[in-house]
């Protein structure tokens, strides 16, 4: 008989919510219920109740995990300064994790909730739903087989909307972090510039960020890291520079072509094949790439984040049934938010940054007068 997971989601309505969708996953996951709800926000937490179906309400989040039996929580809120503590205590109490992105504040916080997940033996995956994406094993498969040639460049922006620079770094930087890793490998360093109204950020220009980010600085972040595999990545963000259609996303560039993709389920995906880069001299044409292929029509439903969502905690169920790591876990969410601490570090030392990053907490508290 399938075994019936009893599921724990804590949300904080008007601190970032229930993330993207958080709540409702469970109910396209067989074998998935969803036990209670925690919100500190009275009339949220009812209107997440009617979402969820759930039996049980709870205004604090601890007496929810203490008093319920349950096997998987959902940490849902997109606010990131409580993650830690509620990602720690999920662990303590020995249950599983489903984390809305970004991890955490630090990577101070990021190794308390590593060292959580071992010692309690527990899995933890992180909502980089790309990384579930049915086209990113097409991806995977186009660069092994040599179809861009040798790689040499990976190249995300942000959205580069009004939260354009440090913030969307931090808030959207993580999905393009990931996938780097995810098809480039790991950074060995990181040399970068933050910069506020055009010259470089000091301690004065530092400032609360929005969505418990902690101290935050920066409008134009541009970033360099070089990989273990010998291409080299960039991130940058300018604010109120977006383009439209959005240019969020990466794009990769190799001996023999261009491949564009951007997030999501089913995100769109072109491929390039043009050594010059330059279809205007070439005549060549982008091809459009499913998830059957190159130039293959396209057979599934994109369902959006959610549809990331339920593959992503369908694997995690495969994860704890296999007693393995989630495709997306807790070490690849931390090794996302070490490239993007990694990206102040390197401001803050004007000097290259070195992974694995010495310094775990915030640098620019750091920075001098």
């Amino acid at each position: 008989m399938q075994r019936t997971y009893r599921v724990g989601v804590i949300g904080h309505t008007g601190r970032g919510n229930y993330g993207h969708g958080l709540e409702r996953v469970w109910l396209d996951v067989p074998g998935c219920q969803v036990m209670a709800v925690a919100d500190p926000d009275k009339n949220g937490l009812a209107q997440a109740m009617r979402r969820t179906g759930a039996r049980r309400a709870y205004r604090d989040y601890r007496q929810m995990l203490d008093r319920e039996k349950l096997d998987i929580v959902a940490v849902a809120p997109r606010w990131i300064d409580q993650h830690c503590q509620m990602v720690v205590a999920a662990a303590e109490r020995g249950c599983h994790i489903y984390l809305e992105k970004p991890m955490c504040r630090t990577l101070e916080e990021a190794d308390r909730m590593v060292a959580a997940c071992e010692k309690h033996h527990v899995k933890l995956a992180i909502a980089h739903q790309t990384r579930y994406s049915p086209k990113l094993p097409v991806v995977k498969e186009l660069l092994a087989s040599g179809r861009l040639g040798q790689v040499l460049e990976f190249r995300g922006r942000g959205k580069e909307d009004h939260r354009g620079g440090g913030e969307d770094l931090w808030v959207l930087g993580t999905h393009i972090m990931d996938l780097i890793r995810a098809l480039g490998g790991r950074p060995r360093w990181c040399m970068a510039r933050v910069t506020q109204q055009g010259h470089d950020v000091t301690a004065r220009d530092v400032a609360p960020g929005n969505e418990g980010i902690g101290p935050l600085a920066g409008d134009n972040v541009t970033a360099m890291y070089a990989l273990e595999g010998g291409a080299t990545a960039y991130f940058a963000s300018r604010r109120r520079a977006a383009g439209k259609p959005s240019r969020f996303g990466l794009t990769i560039y190799g001996t023999a072509g261009v491949l564009e993709l951007h997030t999501g389920y089913l995100p769109p995906i072109k491929l390039l094949p043009d050594s010059s880069w330059t279809p205007g001299r070439t005549g060549r044409r982008w091809l459009d790439v499913s998830s059957r292929g190159v130039g293959k029509p396209e057979t599934l439903e994109d369902r959006g984040l959610h549809g990331g969502n339920v593959l992503a905690v369908k694997d995690l169920i495969r994860a704890i049934e296999t007693d393995t790591q989630p495709e997306s876990n807790v070490y690849e969410a931390r090794a996302a938010t070490e490239m993007i601490v990694a990206v102040f570090e390197s401001h803050r030392l004007r000097a290259p940054a070195a992974f694995p990053l010495q310094n775990r907490k915030n640098p620019l508290e750091m920075l001098p007068q």
